[in-house]
C-alpha cells in the first residue's frame, strides 16, 4: 500500500526529528571544553614569550610598569586570542572564569603552575588528574600511575565521567588488562608489567611464537607430527570449487579462480592449463589457441566473392563494400545494375 504524498512527508519529518542531531554527538564534555581553553592559554604564553609592551623604551617600560612576562598586558592579550568570535560555548566559559584566570595569573601561578590541574580540576572540578575518574576523582583500575595495566584505556580517565574499568587494548583481557586473549600469549608478566605476544598464525591458542607451540591448531590448519601446518584443501578428493574454476591453496584456507575464458575446465591459470577448449580453440604448443577458420583448407564462406573475417573462437561471412547480398552470392555492383536496367521480353506479335 503507497501512503499518500502529504503522510509520507509528515512521517519523514518525524523520524528525521527523532534522529539525534551530528551537533548533539560531537559536542564537547565540560571538561573538554576547560581542557580546550587551557591549551590555547598555553599556546598564548607560547606566542608572548618574546613579546614586550611595544614601545621605544622596553627598559623604562619594564622598570617602570613592572615586567611585560607577569603583566596585565599581557594577560589581555592572551584571553583576547583565546576564543574565535563563533565560538559561543567557548566566550561563554570566559566570560565566566575569567576572574579565576586572573587571579592565577597575578597571585597563583607560581604556587600552582600547572594551570589545567589547577583551573579545570581543582577550582571548576570539570576534570580529573590522569589516571583517575568519576565525580570524586578516584583511580582507575590497576592505579593513576598505570592504569589498566597500561595495557588498556580506562573508562573516564581524566573526566568527572565513566566507571573507571578497563577497556583493553588488542590481545589482552581481564579486569586489570593483564591476561592474553587466545592467539597471544605472556611473552612477559611481573608485578608491574604483562606483555602479550601475537601467536603463529597456524595456532589458536599458544604458548610460544613457533607453530609447534600452538595448543590448539586454527581452522584451516591440522597438527602434524607436533606442529600444526596447512590444510591443503585443493587436494581434497570432492573439489572444493565450481567446474568452471580452479582451485588456489593458501594459508590455512583456500581461493576458487575463474579459468581462462579458452577453457573447458581447468587446473590452473591461463590458456595453457585448460582441461579441454572450447569450440572454435584447439591445443596448440601446450595451450588453447584460436582457431582460424578463414585460413583452412575447406572454406568456411562459401557464397561467392565473398569475405571470410576470424574472430576469436569464430568468424563472420561478409560480403565487400558495395556487393548486393543475395542467398547464395555477393553481386558485384555493375552486374547488379545490368539485371537491373534489362528489359523484360515481351511475346512477339502476330501480323495482322
Amino acid at each position: 500500500m503507497r501512503l499518500p504524498r502529504r503522510a509520507a512527508l509528515g512521517l519523514l519529518s518525524l523520524l528525521l526529528l527523532l534522529l539525534p542531531a551530528p551537533e548533539a554527538a560531537k559536542k564537547p564534555t565540560p571538561c573538554q571544553r576547560c581542557r580546550g581553553l587551557v591549551d590555547k592559554f598555553n599556546q598564548g604564553l607560547v606566542d608572548t614569550a618574546k613579546k614586550n609592551f611595544g614601545g621605544g623604551n622596553t627598559a623604562w617600560e619594564e622598570k617602570t610598569l613592572s615586567k611585560y612576562e607577569s603583566s596585565e598586558i599581557r594577560l589581555l592579550e592572551i584571553l583576547e586570542g583565546l576564543c574565535e568570535s563563533s565560538d559561543f560555548e567557548c566566550n561563554q566559559m570566559l566570560e565566566a572564569q575569567e576572574e579565576h584566570l586572573e587571579a592565577w595569573w597575578l597571585q597563583l601561578k607560581n604556587e600552582y603552575p600547572d594551570l589545567f590541574e589547577w583551573f579545570c580540576v581543582k577550582t571548576l572540578k570539570l576534570c580529573c588528574s590522569p589516571g583517575t575518574y568519576g565525580p570524586d576523582c578516584l583511580a582507575c583500575q590497576g592505579g593513576s600511575q598505570r592504569p589498566c595495566s597500561g595495557n588498556g584505556h580506562c573508562s573516564g580517565d581524566g573526566s568527572r565521567q565513566g566507571d573507571g574499568s578497563c577497556r583493553c587494548h588488542v590481545g589482552y583481557q581481564g579486569p586489570l588488562c593483564t591476561d592474553c586473549m587466545d592467539g597471544y600469549f605472556s611473552s612477559l608478566r611481573n608485578e608491574t608489567h604483562s606483555v602479550c605476544t601475537v601467536c603463529d598464525e597456524s595456532c589458536k591458542t599458544c604458548s610460544g611464537p613457533t607453530n609447534r607451540d600452538c595448543g590448539e591448531c586454527e581452522v584451516g590448519w591440522v597438527l602434524d607430527e607436533g606442529a600444526c601446518v596447512d590444510v591443503d584443501e585443493c587436494a581434497a578428493e570432492t573439489p572444493p570449487c565450481s567446474a568452471a574454476q580452479f582451485c588456489k591453496n593458501a594459508n590455512g584456507s583456500y581461493t576458487c579462480e575463474e579459468c581462462d575464458s579458452s577453457c573447458v575446465g581447468c587446473t590452473g591459470e591461463g590458456p595453457g592449463n585448460c582441461k579441454e577448449c572450447i569450440p572454435g580453440y584447439a591445443r596448440e604448443h601446450g595451450q588453447c589457441a584460436d582457431v582460424d577458420e578463414c585460413s583452412l583448407a575447406e572454406k568456411a564462406c562459401v557464397r561467392k566473392n565473398e569475405n571470410c573475417y576470424n574472430t576469436p573462437g569464430s568468424y563472420v561471412c561478409v560480403c565487400p563494400d558495395g556487393f548486393e547480398e543475395t542467398e547464395d552470392a555477393c553481386v558485384p555492383p555493375a552486374e547488379a545494375a545490368t539485371e537491373e536496367e534489362s528489359p523484360t521480353q515481351l511475346p512477339a506479335h502476330e501480323d495482322l
